[in-house]
């Protein structure tokens, strides 16, 4: 064992000083669904709905105890990381200057500014977080203040590494499986040193979104990668580029133990878990879950723990998550179709859909055509197979259509 297990325990101690070890509980409903044992460290239910408050803790109390006039600590976030460092400021009672873009969610800087109470000042600038983190930076350098990296740093990474080390006192056992979430590496390389430092025989599978695998880029690579562009819908794990420092804890990750989880999937495991357990979960909070399909065969009859990572869910997004959802599971489809300009066309048309098809949209895209209009329509139905049935029944009929439902580049322009 080297000093990084003793390290993370120390900081584990002075975090009870702000809040209780997060709950580990048994899921009756996935371990029934998935014949295994299954466990939610349940992140999402710490103060501030996150884990990210550990490593800020433990990298501030650090840097006040190295140096006790330290007075001003900055950082760039949009999220979780902001409102952690905001939490930690009040409590600690030092100042703290948050940068936020502008086009952040209101009630993202609303829970940030309640956190920090008076204690932290909250500046919009830029509409993408590259810009306010340049500005962070400066600004930091310019005052004197202590950056605080949402994860690229050894104390964040130690911080966050105290999630795993409670698991495994709550859990009294080593766990045949831990499912991490991954966005910049902070959590999960911290899990993975803790887990190699205690010489532990838990298999570690590491989760990222579809359109953010910075950390299958960094594998493939051999090093980090930047990505050339990403989808950030998972805006808690969508990273263009993992760290250096997490990465440098994680290299050596074999290709098969780094997976991938559709965005639209995600959505699925959103509802799932608050449709039937009732919890809450951001899209990042919901990844170790969502995998656990393409785990089945591998986690049959063993203890596995998944890390519910967050819970700071708008639910002004609960329509797109619902959208989302129906169209990975096909209960949903949008297309085009080319109606003739005829009495009796749309209720030839209407008279093709079944008892279970439900039209959702319907709007014409080119009012003035004299032999065709141009119908942008979206479908919901109840077993995915109906749309078979209605394709075939148009293309019978002679009915010209697109469907644009998996085409992004149309549906970003008429959707």
């Amino acid at each position: 064992m080297s000093e990084f297990a003793p390290k993370v325990r120390a900081a584990a101690e002075a975090m009870r000083e702000l809040f209780e070890p997060t709950p580990l509980q048994r899921n009756e409903h996935l371990s029934a669904k998935f014949g295994a044992d299954i466990w939610l460290k349940r992140e999402d239910l710490s103060p501030v709905r996150s884990y990210k408050l550990r490593g800020a803790f433990n990298a501030m109390s650090k840097a006040v105890a190295a140096n006790p006039d330290q007075k001003l600590f900055v950082c760039a976030s949009a999220g979780n990381h902001a409102q952690g460092v905001a939490f930690n400021c009040a409590n600690l009672e030092r100042n703290g200057v948050i940068f936020m873009p502008v086009t952040t969610p209101q009630q993202k800087i609303d829970k940030t500014r309640m956190f920090g109470v008076d204690w932290v000042e909250v500046r919009l600038v830029g509409d993408y977080f590259d810009d306010c983190l340049r500005a962070a930076q400066a600004f930091c350098e310019a005052e004197g203040g202590h950056f605080l990296s949402p994860f690229d740093d050894p104390d964040v990474i130690e911080g966050q590494a105290s999630v795993t080390l409670e698991m495994l006192e709550q859990l009294g056992r080593e766990p045949d499986i831990m499912v991490l979430p991954v966005g910049g590496g902070g959590l999960s390389s911290g899990a993975r040193k803790l887990i190699l430092d205690l010489e532990a025989k838990t298999e570690l599978f590491f989760v990222e979104p579809t359109g953010g695998a910075s950390l299958t880029a960094a594998v493939k690579a051999g090093q980090p990668t930047t990505l050339n562009g990403i989808d950030t819908f998972v805006d808690g794990a969508a990273v263009a580029r993992i760290g250096s420092k997490t990465y440098a804890e994680l290299h050596g990750t074999e290709a098969d133990h780094v997976l991938l989880a559709p965005e639209n999937r995600i959505c699925t495991t959103i509802i799932e878990m608050l449709n039937i357990e009732g919890i809450v979960l951001e899209p990042a909070g919901a990844l170790a879950i969502d995998v656990l399909e393409d785990l089945r065969e591998h986690i049959a009859g063993k203890t596995v723990v998944c890390v519910t990572s967050g819970g700071n869910f708008d639910f002004e997004r609960l329509p797109e998550v619902k959208e989302r959802a129906q169209k990975y599971q096909g209960l949903k489809k949008y297309m085009i179709l080319r109606l003739p300009q005829r009495p009796g066309a749309l209720k030839d048309f209407l008279g093709m859909l079944g008892p279970d098809d439900d039209v959702a949209r319907f709007e014409y895209l080119k009012k003035s055509a004299r032999n065709f209009g141009s119908i942008l329509l979206g479908i919901e139905t109840r077993d995915a197979s109906n749309f078979d049935r209605l394709f075939a029944k148009l293309d019978e009929a002679g009915f010209v259509f697109e469907d644009i439902t998996d085409n992004e580049t149309v549906a970003n322009f008429v959707i």
